[in-house]
């Protein structure tokens, strides 16, 4: 398999290799280029040099960094191939050493996957994958580089990222380095924990990576509330795919579906809303299953609660809010009596996660009652645009509604947002 190498980066390997230096690209950027993935970011590795040489011979490089500096340098990154000693608990805790004795594999071998310590030389096109990272890419399985795994609590979100990214799965032996840093975990920043959850719900599949945290026995640290979902028993007529947490995971599968041409900011909006909707369902008491009743309330503070230990954006959490009560009320819709219909209408319209949000989230689930509550919210809402006032008026139930909703009444909620 060949890398495409651009012919700026070719001039940078020359002079590098002039001084006595080897430039590789490395990491992500050479995993996308073999899946057939489109690299958003090149990261490279100079591996012969030290850091003032290369501040010689790129004087126009930017500098980040204090502890271990990184140059941008036309577009892409520059790093001096370097090894990390854990000193300490957390992400942050490393002793970085850089010299030009340390070869590619070593810098390799500090690196989280295997699928990601995969190098290519630039000026000779030559592949080094001393830990088969190109063999776990054909069987679409994600695998720790090495013990070294174990020394950044990151790399268990990361993992779960990576596999909901790919559909690949995480081979046992990773999971199990992944549980022995639970404890960990809470040592890291919100910030971070965040930043993963954003890039896991915009996935095509985001229950992968609840499944991954889940299997690896460590979704309790940061995703309580999903995880008390675990096991609560629900009414089997409604709801033949199990438990709570499975439910959960089917809802915010199809809701990633359904959104996948919105969007960023909005997607993530109702995807997050779709994970946290049935999250009152975890604190019912078991002498109550398979009912839940009163769960709508219960959830909104539990979507507060949530919102705040990570740092999620105060639009999630409105967003979630209004799912959590309004959900139930969408499956009922159609046995409400014409002005109440207005009413919920008018009230998830006014709300931050709106009328094609409730649509898109509750289109998610799988009864008929539900699909056409869809369909009759399409409708409704068009005859409120176009009637205004009058639609509350007492002979609302004269107005004919017709079931064989054409396309065009769902477009136009959804096109109010996306």
């Amino acid at each position: 398999m060949e890398v495409e190498v651009n012919l700026n980066i070719i001039e940078i390997a020359n002079k590098i290799k002039e001084c006595g230096g080897k430039l590789y690209l490395v990491g992500g950027a050479v995993r996308d280029e073999l899946l057939r993935k489109e690299a958003q970011d090149k990261d490279y590795c100079v591996v012969g040099l030290n850091s003032e040489q290369f501040k010689q011979l790129f004087p126009q490089a930017n500098i980040r960094g204090k502890a271990f500096e990184v140059f941008d340098l036309e577009g892409s990154e520059f790093a001096m191939a370097r090894t990390e000693t854990k000193i300490g608990k957390g992400h942050t805790e490393f002793k970085i050493e850089t010299n030009p004795q340390i070869t590619i594999e070593q810098d390799l071998a500090r690196r989280d996957i295997t699928i990601n310590s995969i190098a290519q030389e630039v000026l000779t096109g030559k592949i080094i994958d001393p830990f088969n990272g190109i063999n776990d890419i054909k069987n679409k399985i994600i695998r720790a580089t090495t013990e070294a795994f174990k020394e950044d609590p990151l790399r268990v979100y990361r993992v779960a990222r990576f596999a909901a990214q790919l559909n690949f799965k995480v081979e046992k032996a990773t999971l199990e380095q992944m549980y022995e840093l639970k404890n960990e975990l809470n040592t890291l920043s919100k910030e971070r924990v965040f930043e993963e959850l954003k890039k896991a719900l915009n996935t095509r599949t985001p229950s992968i990576f609840f499944n991954v945290l889940k299997e690896a026995k460590v979704l309790e640290i940061h995703f309580k509330e999903i995880n008390a979902l675990i096991g609560v028993e629900q009414p089997i007529q409604y709801h033949p795919e199990g438990d709570a947490y499975n439910h959960t995971m089917c809802v915010l599968d199809m809701a990633a579906n359904l959104t996948e041409k919105y969007e960023f900011n909005r997607k993530l909006e109702i995807r997050f809303s779709a994970l946290v909707h049935d999250l009152g369902k975890g604190t019912t008491p078991k002498a109550m299953y398979p009912h839940h009743y009163g769960h709508e309330e219960r959830g909104v503070e539990l979507v507060r609660k949530f919102s705040k230990r990570i740092g999620l954006p105060n639009a999630w959490n409105r967003c979630g809010k209004t799912a959590c009560i309004e959900h139930m009320r969408g499956g009922i819709f159609y046995k409400m009596k014409p002005a109440k219909k207005v009413e919920f209408i008018e009230r998830v319209d006014k709300s931050l996660l709106g009328l094609d949000g409730i649509e898109v989230f509750n289109s998610s689930k799988t009864t008929i009652e539900q699909m056409n509550f869809y369909l009759y919210l399409a409708e409704k809402y068009d005859l409120l645009t176009t009637c205004g006032s009058d639609f509350h008026n007492e002979n609302t139930a004269s107005i004919g509604i017709n079931n064989d909703i054409s396309d065009k009444f769902i477009n136009k909620v959804k096109r109010r947002r996306v």
